[in-house]
């Protein structure tokens, strides 16, 4: 089989005297094509995201992201805890948008790179 396009996900797991520790996760090899089905009517919660249901459509992302996209590597409250407040959300948008698109960031792009 070809080489499949994979993602990656950096999380800190703790800050130790002002700096931060973080690990990076790859997606699986293999993502089904029913997650991409899943990550399309996301987006489409997503697109018609109020102040009102902001925080429930957060937690849908990162149940979707922790337990479809990545497999249980890390759980929901470890992608919880370890995003960056400011960016999570589009974090959380960019692993979405991955699946149900197959765009991958720079970041991925050059660690997947220096991994080679």
């Amino acid at each position: 089989m070809a080489k499949l396009k994979r993602h990656m996900i950096e999380l800190v797991k703790e800050v130790k005297a002002g700096e931060i520790v973080t690990e990076k996760y790859l997606t699986p090899v293999f993502i089904p094509l029913k997650v991409v089905y899943e990550a399309i009517d996301l987006m489409a919660k997503i697109d018609k995201a109020t102040i009102a249901n902001e925080k429930e459509l957060i937690d849908e992302m990162l149940d979707f992201v922790a337990n479809k996209i990545y497999s249980g590597q890390f759980t929901k409250d470890e992608l919880f805890n370890g995003l960056h407040a400011p960016n999570a959300v589009r974090v959380l948008q960019d692993q979405i948008f991955f699946v149900a698109r197959g765009t991958q960031s720079e970041a991925t792009k050059k660690y997947l790179a220096e991994r080679s």
